[in-house]
């Protein structure tokens, strides 16, 4: 009988949590529920100077705003926890002597300077950089003395000379020569464990069956292979998948734009749309669908069909993805997801009519791939916010657009009032009585009453301004023009 499956994901709490990393992430994550298995979510905040509590808060923010959960992890509890390597330094320490008494590992006194200098002299000679092994055959007295004078060794691993050979689900048989490894670093000389040994005790400890992870890591596994066997333990099946490349095809940064995912948040992507765009970077639904709930996704979802080629991020194919999501999104939700950004705009959204604002949330959905482009219309519907753009007063000053308003408004003002299901006669009479048509028309009136060429459908503008307001900025047109 097979293990259950059991996954995680495990972040560094040093920074905002990278999209690639949330990638990662969701990959564990969809395999759990694919497999019916357990998804955890391990903190390593072994490195005490750079990790910090606010980003751990942080990652696992975005991880919920996604619609990723765990099973167990560092604010639920578990069957195997703590699940922060900082509180499960007991566990590191005693699989350390267990391996230093069985000659796995030794003392190694060398110097940061040392190691330094020994490195750029392997490169200058064109050698891969290795430990040299100076302190692998320390005697007792040797090593008594040095700890005598305070000197406080690091554990390196003992690496024998042979291959490392295992089968990873994407890129399928992997080999790597120990003779390229060298002796690693298993403990710090201040007494962490190094990530290469502490990874390894914890997804035993938590009898992880599958680690997916990026290829990055590829070149930690055969170390950690290494320290399984030492300590006679199975291992887990690997899966690693292409880190996400810009747009020039280099690893992707912040040179390329947001690479946090809460950065995408704030910008105004809907968590759908970038779960979604996600799992298409590297990974293809065989019905080809591109748009998928996460069910879908969940269902379709499968290692085999992670890619072996790193995928290009493509903003536009994100925000076109969002676009869909916008559009999709029910009237009070996009009015919920809109005001922080109307807000944020100058908007007082605390005095305007409930209904008036949800059928500008509405009508403005329709021309958004991100939230935060609202801003852009904002002068649409607010006077305080309403302007002129230069290419609409272009439109305005030709001389001979300037009767054609003059009679756009006489016919305004002998309206009694606009309303939805009067908006068609009103284009027609506009029509008839400016002696023009199509783009023409529509192209003027939009410059002068919206103070822009783009945005809404007018005949389901013109409904929400009202006649005073219409008239009010065809005669700021004409003064203008």
């Amino acid at each position: 009988m097979n293990a259950p499956v059991r996954v995680r994901f495990a972040p560094a709490p040093t920074g905002l949590l990278h999209i690639g990393n949330g990638r990662t992430a969701l990959f564990n994550y969809l395999f759990a529920r694919k497999e019916k298995g357990t998804f955890i979510l391990r903190i390593e905040d072994t490195d005490a100077e750079r990790s910090t509590d606010a980003s751990i808060e942080a990652i696992l923010q975005d991880l919920r705003w996604l619609g990723i959960f765990w099973e167990e992890g560092p604010d639920g509890g578990g069957q195997d926890g703590p699940y922060r390597q900082s509180q499960r330094l007991s566990l590191y320490r005693d699989d350390a002597e267990k391996l230093l008494g069985k000659g796995k590992v030794y003392k190694c006194f060398c110097s940061p300077e040392r190691l330094e200098s020994l490195r750029k002299e392997q490169l200058s000679r064109g050698m891969m950089p290795k430990y040299d092994g100076r302190c692998r055959s320390l005697s007792e007295g040797e090593i008594s003395k040095m700890e005598s004078e305070g000197l406080r060794p690091v554990l390196r691993f003992r690496v024998d000379k042979g291959m490392v050979v295992f089968e990873d689900l994407i890129h399928g048989r992997m080999n790597f020569d120990s003779d390229g490894i060298g002796d690693f670093i298993i403990v710090r000389s201040d007494g962490m464990a190094a990530y290469n040994f502490a990874c390894v005790i914890d997804d035993h400890s938590m009898h992880i069956s599958h680690v997916i992870r990026g290829d990055d890591h590829l070149s930690n596994t055969p170390r950690q292979i290494l320290v399984y066997r030492s300590l006679g333990w199975q291992l887990p099946v690997f899966a690693h998948h292409p880190l996400i490349l810009g747009p020039d095809r280099s690893p992707l940064s912040k040179r390329h734009g947001a690479t946090a995912v809460s950065q995408y948040r704030e910008e105004g992507f809907l968590p759908e749309a970038l779960l979604n765009y996600l799992v298409l970077l590297g990974w293809t639904s065989p019905s080809g669908e591109e748009i998928l709930s996460m069910e879908e996704i969940v269902e379709a979802f499968s290692l085999s069909g992670l890619s072996r080629n790193a995928p290009i991020h493509s903003l536009k194919k994100l925000e076109w993805i969002n676009s869909h999501y916008i559009r999709k999104t029910d009237k009070d939700r996009i009015t919920q997801y809109l005001l922080p950004y109307l807000e944020k705009g100058g908007i007082a959204v605390n005095q305007l009519d409930e209904k008036y604002l949800t059928q500008i949330c509405v009508l403005l959905k329709e021309n958004l791939s991100i939230l935060s482009q609202v801003e852009e219309y904002l002068g649409i519907f607010f006077d305080e916010k309403f302007f002129l753009e230069e290419e609409a007063k272009a439109i305005l000053v030709a001389s001979q657009n300037r009767e054609a308003l003059q009679t756009v408004l006489r016919v305004l003002e002998d309206l009694a009032e606009i309303k939805g299901d009067s908006v068609s006669s009103l284009l027609a009479q506009l029509e008839e009585k400016t002696g023009r048509k199509g783009k023409s028309l529509y192209g003027l009136l939009r410059a002068g009453i919206t103070g822009k060429m783009k945005g809404p459908e007018l005949v389901k503008i013109l409904p929400l301004l009202g006649k005073e307001r219409m008239i009010k900025r065809l005669k700021m047109a004409l003064e203008i023009a």
